[in-house]
C-alpha cells in the first residue's frame, strides 16, 4: 500500500515540549509504525516546496493521512482541489485531530466542522461503538488516554455513514471521535485523538486504529463509472 503522511509540522518548530514528544515530527512517528507494517510510506510537510505534494505523488497514493492545526489557511487551494479530486477518484483520506478545521476536511464535509475544545489535561475514554468494524479490530471496549485535549459536541459535521468511536472526557463532555464517510469512489475517516503536546501517537492502541484505518481506506474496486452523454445499450425502436 502507498501511503502519504502529511503534517503541518509547525508546532515541532515552535514548541520545545512538542519536539521532545515527537523529535522526528508527528509525521515521523506515524511514518515509523506504518513502515514497520510493510507499507510504502512517504511524508510531506507544509513548508516544503508545493507543501511536500505533487501530482505524481497524489496519483500514486492509496491513502493520505492529514494533520494540521496552526496554518490551515496557508494550504494553497489548488492542492485542496487536487486532493478532493483524488478522493472522488478513489484515494482514501484519514483526517486526524485538529485537521477537522483543515480546508480539505471542510470541503469534503460541506459544513463548518466547528466544535467545543479545552486544554486542561482531561482524561479521555474512547468507547468503541462498532466492535465489528475493521477499523476497531483488535481493540477492547474502549481506549483510555490519561491526558488529552477535550473536544465537545456539538461537532458540526454531516451525520456519519458509520460512527465507530464516542469519547467521554473527565470534564463531562462527549464527542463523536471516529466517523466514516464515502465521497465519490473514495473513503474518509476522521479520528479525533492527537493533540501535539500529548504522546497520543505513541499509544499502541491509537496506532492500531491508524493501522486498521489505512487498510479500510484503500479502495480495492478499480471500476471507473462513466458519466455524461451515453449511447443506448439496447436498440431504441422508433415510435410512429
Amino acid at each position: 500500500m502507498r501511503i502519504c503522511v502529511w503534517n503541518e509540522n509547525r508546532h515541532e518548530q515552535k514548541n520545545q515540549k512538542v519536539r521532545e514528544i515527537y523529535p522526528e515530527g508527528i509525521h515521523g512517528t506515524i511514518y515509523k509504525f506504518l513502515i514497520e507494517e510493510g507499507h510504502e510510506v512517504v511524508t510531506g510537510t507544509l513548508d516544503e516546496e508545493n507543501h511536500g505534494l505533487s501530482d505524481d505523488l497524489l496519483n500514486k497514493t492509496d491513502v493520505l493521512i492529514w494533520w494540521g492545526h496552526l496554518a490551515h489557511d496557508e494550504v494553497e487551494d489548488k492542492w485542496v482541489d487536487k486532493i478532493q479530486q483524488r478522493v472522488l477518484e478513489g484515494m482514501g483520506i484519514l483526517v486526524l485531530h485538529s485537521a477537522h478545521f483543515s480546508k480539505i476536511f471542510k470541503r469534503l464535509m460541506g459544513t463548518s466542522c466547528d466544535l467545543k475544545w479545552r486544554e486542561a489535561d482531561d482524561r479521555e475514554r474512547l468507547w468503541v461503538i462498532d466492535p465489528t468494524h475493521p477499523i476497531t479490530s483488535g481493540l477492547g471496549s474502549y481506549i483510555e488516554l490519561e491526558k488529552e485535549e477535550m473536544y465537545g459536541e456539538h461537532f458540526d459535521i454531516p451525520t456519519p455513514d458509520e460512527l465507530l468511536f464516542v469519547s467521554w472526557f473527565e470534564g463531562g463532555e462527549v464527542f463523536r471521535s471516529g466517523a466514516t464517510y464515502k465521497r465519490g469512489r473514495g473513503k474518509v475517516f476522521y479520528f479525533r485523538p492527537g493533540h501535539e503536546t500529548y504522546p497520543t501517537y505513541h499509544n499502541k492502541e491509537i496506532q492500531t486504529v491508524i493501522k486498521n484505518a489505512v487498510q479500510w481506506l484503500k479502495v480495492t474496486d478499480t471500476h471507473q463509472p462513466t458519466y455524461g452523454n451515453h449511447e443506448p445499450i439496447e436498440t431504441i425502436l422508433k415510435k410512429d
